[in-house]
């Protein structure tokens, strides 16, 4: 695992950074045998990192006993090839790593459409070489060694280019008929008049959890791991007497999220747009609990929707650490320091979704903002 800066620009460290990456890793299938850490001012054009790095890590491989090496950044088709040739073992960045958690991820046909065609458009510029070659190096499947090569498969990279931009295209176009399906779908909710919430935060934030709170649906899936669900799923809440709401739960973002994912899955995020109100929900636990937020601050914002309603959900505040060292036994020991917790958020929700506090608090909240929006789209027409 490798990276070449000790902080980003977006404020990152990057033993932070690393961190993050090991779990991408882990939940990929990999054992972490090290790390390692450059600084320089920009990547190496030809290996990323420095001559002397790379002779270092290549010295690591007799110890450390690795059969991969992940960068933490994205890697051009030269750098990869370089790399790949110089060290002897398979080279994945951080978007082909990302990619291929959300191909194991994927369950129904509209999610493995967008993943297949952000896969696809991610390989073709490294077609050259790159499968015989990762057919040489790679393992079998469901092992540490096929991770980077789920997806596609080789039968499809083989082909040449045209062909391969001809399968992008079919993939484009059916993921156009699911985005018009949506569309329709969408256009029937607002017909019958039901706001929608959609949930949105950093992966394992707790959005799973949270949503099968609200909804009371044990059938809803929840796991402690990165990207543990992808596909979209709506349900009907009734948030007090008079107010029914339609919940979704949309992929966790992540920093550097790939830009071949956030094309691919334009109709899914298409969600976030027609919703009445974002739910922000937030892990006040992690230690880059406020990058991670800005983290999706920023994809909003990329994606046009800077201005849209939300509220934050501060979550798993049960587990938040007082003075003493103890922990909170129900939702009233934290208002005694709700203002420090959230300072940075002004009217945030604190709660637990896993005790299912402060979520009497979080609906009454969806309930005034809901009826803001109405007033105000009312008084428009």
């Amino acid at each position: 695992m490798q990276r070449t800066s000790r902080r980003d620009g977006h404020g990152w460290s990057a033993d932070g950074s690393l961190d993050e990456l090991a779990l991408l890793a882990e939940t990929a299938g990999a054992e972490i045998a090290g790390r390692a850490v450059q600084r320089l001012d920009s990547p190496h054009p030809a290996t990323y990192v420095g001559k002397g790095k790379l002779e270092e890590i290549k010295s690591l491989r007799t110890s450390a006993g690795y059969t991969m090496v992940i960068f933490d950044d994205e890697l051009t088709p030269s750098q990869q090839a370089n790399l790949e040739n110089a060290l002897q073992v398979k080279v994945l960045d951080r978007t082909a790593l990302i990619l291929d958690i959300f191909a194991m991820r994927a369950r129904t046909r509209e999610g493995r459409l967008q993943v297949e065609l952000a896969q696809t458009e991610y390989l073709l510029p490294r077609l050259k070489g790159q499968w015989s070659h990762l057919e040489r190096l790679g393992g079998r499947s469901g092992s540490p060694g096929a991770i980077g090569v789920r997806g596609p498969g080789e039968t499809q990279i083989e082909t040449d280019r045209r062909l391969v931009r001809k399968r992008i295209q079919r993939l484009k176009d059916e993921i156009e008929d699911v985005r018009k399906q949506r569309s329709l779908y969408r256009r029937r909710r607002e017909r019958e008049g039901i706001p929608v919430v959609a949930l949105v935060g950093y992966t394992n934030a707790g959005k799973s959890t949270l949503m099968r709170a609200l909804t009371k649906d044990g059938d809803v899936f929840v796991q402690d791991q990165l990207f543990a669900t992808l596909d979209p799923l709506t349900r009907r809440i009734q948030l007090d007497d008079l107010h029914p709401a339609l919940l979704t739960d949309t992929v966790g973002f992540i920093q550097k999220l790939p830009t071949q994912l956030v094309a691919a899955f334009r109709a899914t995020l298409e969600e976030l747009a027609d919703a009445t109100v974002l739910l922000h929900v937030v892990d006040i636990t992690h230690p880059d609990a406020a990058r991670q937020s800005q983290t999706v601050e920023d994809t909003l914002a990329d994606l046009g929707l800077a201005e849209k309603p939300r509220i934050t959900a501060l979550n798993k505040v049960d587990q938040v650490t007082a003075e003493d060292g103890a922990h909170p036994r129900s939702i009233e020991d934290v208002a005694g320091y709700q203002r420090e917790l959230s300072a940075n958020v002004p009217g945030a929700v604190l709660i637990s979704a896993e005790k299912r506090w402060g979520l009497e608090l979080l609906r009454a909240r969806l309930v005034e903002v809901i009826d803001r929006v109405r007033s105000e789209a009312y008084s428009m027409t």
